[in-house]
């Protein structure tokens, strides 16, 4: 640690609300504790849940940084006890619970993945929490299987155009929901076998009329809930990953889920202990990295920022014009 700087450029929430609440300060470099690696971040992703903690609604777990950035990659400079296999000077890419908007970060080694070969360290870092959540989710709680039909919420978003490649890869039907033309293209140009333009057209007559989903990826919410069981196939399961609209409905029909033996389930991975996220990192090096390697599937990235306008960043995903992934160069 003697040649490490003592302090760091990082990017903290000075105010909760707009993203002009995001400033530029000066942090200790952290010391990876037990089973930690220090990564010597070159670019972290910008998500969903970043912009949620900024504005108050997702406040870090107990015990994690309250800087934001929940996937990283860089170069490892330094190792706590019991760090498994990783080296110094290794690349690695690794999802954390915060602490990823900064010039260094510590994560669990658990968490830590290879960069994949012939990617660059922007490359790894934009696949790590989109890979994890859709593994989770679509596959370890969806159970989505080859022949199968996926349909994907938000289909151009960084987790939409993951899990369409994804699932395609894996053998399944899949259909998307995005809001424009352009958008629509980019699923389907990714692998779906229809998008459907949700400011033209019903989702639930589409997928009725192609027989129905198996398997539903939602990070909309509200009037999406009731819709989503009205196309979901016998034994379809419904996952929740996020809710763009508001999580309550004042109306609510269940009777399907029992005439249809439906599955409504969801998650979210920051709360999730480092033994559970390290059981989907072993799938993800096993099942998802090669895919990545031999480009069966591509990461999709939209624009990156300098760490220092992250403010920039966080207004662009707001602003959903986006398709895939934003990313903060910090290092």
């Amino acid at each position: 640690m003697s040649a490490l700087p003592a302090s760091m450029t990082a990017i903290e929430i000075e105010a909760f609300g707009p993203p002009e609440g995001l400033k530029p300060t000066s942090r200790p470099v952290p010391t990876p504790g037990e089973g930690e690696v220090l990564i010597r971040v070159s670019h972290a992703g910008v998500n969903r849940p970043d912009v949620q903690q900024r504005l108050g609604g997702y406040p870090p777990p107990p015990g994690a940084s309250d800087i934001p950035g929940l996937e990283i990659a860089g170069t490892i400079v330094a190792l706590g006890p019991n760090a498994g296999d990783w080296k110094v000077g290794d690349e690695a890419c690794a999802l954390v619970s915060g602490g990823g908007y900064a010039e260094y970060c510590t994560a669990p080694a658990p968490q830590c993945l290879p960069v994949p070969k012939g990617y660059t360290l922007e490359q790894a870092a934009s696949v790590v929490e989109t890979s994890y959540t859709v593994w989770a989710n679509v596959f370890m709680r969806g159970h989505l299987k080859a022949g199968e039909t996926l349909l994907v919420h938000g289909g151009s978003s960084g987790i939409g155009t993951m899990a369409i490649q994804m699932a395609k890869a894996f053998g399944a039907r899949v259909f998307a929901t995005a809001g424009s033309a352009e958008k629509c293209k980019v699923c389907e140009d990714l692998g779906a076998e229809r998008a459907i333009n949700y400011r033209e057209e019903d989702f639930v007559a589409v997928m009725k009329e192609a027989g129905r989903a198996d398997v539903i990826l939602d990070m909309v919410g509200g009037p999406y809930i009731q819709r989503n069981l009205d196309c979901l196939n016998v034994e379809g399961r419904l996952c929740q990953i996020a809710f763009l609209q508001p999580p309550v409905v004042e109306k609510f029909n269940f009777l399907k889920m029992l005439t249809l033996r439906l599955t409504l389930t969801g998650s979210t991975l920051r709360p999730r202990t480092v033994e559970q996220k390290a059981e989907i990192a072993r799938d993800l090096r096993a099942h998802v990295w090669p895919l990545l390697e031999d480009g069966s599937i591509k990461p999709v990235l939209f624009k990156t920022f300098p760490m220092a306008e992250a403010a920039a960043a966080h207004a662009l995903m707001e602003s959903s014009k986006h398709i895939g992934k934003i990313m903060l160069k910090c290092g």
